[in-house]
């Protein structure tokens, strides 16, 4: 399968709100597309956030990676979080989840970044096989703690 990797500008939310809103089902939350393309619109109108869709060749949004923006105080550098990466499953294991995971370090370096982190479920084993063969380590050296607002 061929396709194109691109940042994604508010003209592209309808597109990528759809692999969204199936990214949150993923995660068990219920569907809401008109959330989904507000909550899209607001990160990528504020430049909350860093958006790349990817597309087959007939234009159709396949998979989708969001980037936000943190800071290392210790390093002195921007950092980013991938926190939604997610591709249809029709086109699951033809690369693009390997291409989007490359443009996101692409941004790293061309935003000289200390680092970039995500997060994933203990049980998405395809995921974690991913990340580590794209070269991302299993956290190892920190504790992590959530509060839960």
């Amino acid at each position: 399968m061929k396709f194109t990797i691109e940042r994604a500008t508010t003209r592209d939310v309808e597109d990528v709100a759809y692999l969204f809103d199936l990214y949150r089902q993923f995660y068990q939350q219920p569907a809401d597309p008109p959330a989904t393309v507000a909550f899209l619109h607001d990160r990528l109108e504020r430049n909350e956030s860093v958006v790349f869709v990817a597309r087959n060749d007939a234009g159709q949004a396949i998979a989708f990676a969001q980037l936000y923006p943190l800071f290392c105080s210790v390093a002195l550098k921007r950092q980013w979080l991938l926190y939604d990466l997610y591709v249809l499953p029709e086109a699951r294991r033809t690369g693009v989840a390997r291409a989007l995971l490359e443009r996101c370090r692409e941004l790293g370096i061309q935003t000289a970044s200390h680092a970039l982190f995500l997060e994933t479920g203990h049980t998405n084993t395809a995921a974690q096989q991913l990340y580590e063969a794209a070269g991302w380590q299993r956290e190892a050296q920190f504790v992590k703690y959530n509060l839960w607002l």
